[in-house]
């Protein structure tokens, strides 16, 4: 059975005219003249002036907002289950969470509901989703697309891109969101040297489900990349920093599922946010030294497939944030596709690039999603 679709928007959804491409935005983008909450009860009535700046450059494009999609509150969750708004649905997995952040967005483009979608991305909040919901997103090398107008979870590791239901849609959207932005189809797939990464990490399903998709690469390797678990209370920090006012007025005002999660991001201290720093200086040389000789990583997106839709957040999120945290801490340029479903649930691979390699990303996943249609 279906789940019905209204926890998918917070404000909307709105009439589309037919000659114009549906834009799904998520809430955490300032839309001007329009309610924008950030997930949040706090911000329940808040109207901006001006809209993000990537909502005016696809706005002046030709897109259309539909809607603004729900969200985990401000953004700090991976389940999209919000104590305001309510649970975003997984239109194609009814009995599965939807993921998030961006789940409302995931959950549009799912739907029907959109052609294409704004998120956010600050441990995995653009690519959980697509990986929950089975269709597509992209997190950009950091700063590639603007930030201004976007509520920040973490700035540091904050990045704004496109969802939408394949590769060439996320191609598209980079196109108009960024100035001069070019990608050049391989002309096959061995033009790229892959480091694969992770597999032994994750569940049997989803390791032979991206190994298969990684043997569509001729030329391949097995590279012995690091994680980022280390550099996880710099993340915090940044969350503690951002909300110290807001949460020392309104604390009783943020939803149960996350005031916990805010609390302890406002108790990091100076010499564990230092010691996270220095680990993530540490991250970056490592992944730089085991990446040596590679054009692109391959690894899952997600080390499971995703859980039920009451799931715990708290209890799944180090799981859930794995293998698209890394990318954060890097912020280097990472794209989620579907790779196929195993017993009816949905497995996604993830591709990640060097810094502003964006277009080789989306270049080698626009040549590895044909492939997969043709398997």
């Amino acid at each position: 059975m279906k789940p019905p679709l209204d926890s998918i928007w917070i404000t909307g959804p709105f009439a589309a005219d037919s000659g114009r491409r549906r834009l799904a935005i998520k809430d955490l983008f300032d839309t001007a003249g329009i309610r924008t909450t950030y997930g949040s009860a706090i911000f329940g009535e808040h109207i901006p002036s001006r809209s993000a700046a990537a909502v005016q450059r696809l706005e002046a494009a030709g897109w259309q907002s539909v809607g603004k999609t729900n969200l985990h509150e401000f953004a700090y969750g991976i389940t999209s289950q919000n104590d305001h708004y309510g649970t975003v649905p997984n239109p194609r997995y009814p009995d599965r969470t939807s993921g998030g952040s961006s789940g409302g967005s995931a959950a549009a483009l799912a739907a029907g509901l959109a052609d294409a979608a704004l998120g956010s991305d600050t441990g995995g909040s653009i690519r959980i989703p697509a990986a929950c919901c089975g269709v597509t997103g992209f997190k950009p090398t950091f700063g590639r697309v603007s930030l201004e107008g976007v509520f920040p979870l973490a700035p540091s590791f904050d990045h704004a891109g496109p969802m939408t239901l394949d590769v060439g849609g996320c191609v598209e959207l980079m196109q108009e969101l960024v100035p001069d932005f070019q990608v050049k189809p391989l002309q096959s797939l061995e033009e790229a040297m892959v480091g694969v990464a992770w597999l032994e990490l994750a569940e049997p399903e989803v390791s032979e489900q991206v190994s298969a998709t990684a043997s569509l690469f001729p030329r391949r390797r097995p590279v012995d990349a690091p994680l980022a678990e280390e550099v996880r209370p710099a993340f915090m920090r940044e969350i503690g920093d951002v909300h110290r006012e807001i949460f020392a007025g309104n604390s009783q005002r943020y939803g149960e599922l996350v005031r916990a999660k805010f609390a302890a991001a406002l108790e990091v201290s100076d010499a564990e946010y230092d010691t996270a720093l220095a680990a993530r200086a540490t991250h970056l040389e490592r992944t730089r030294v085991a990446a040596d000789g590679c054009d692109l990583l391959l690894t899952p997106t997600l080390p499971i497939q995703p859980p039920p839709a009451d799931v715990n957040e708290v209890a799944i999120r180090g799981t859930m944030t794995r293998f698209t945290f890394p990318g954060n801490a890097l912020g280097w340029p990472a794209l989620a596709l579907p790779c196929g479903e195993v017993d009816g649930l949905p497995v996604s691979a993830q591709l990640i690039g060097r810094p502003g390699a964006d277009e080789l990303v989306l270049a080698a996943g626009l040549s590895l999603e044909r492939q997969l249609r043709e398997r």
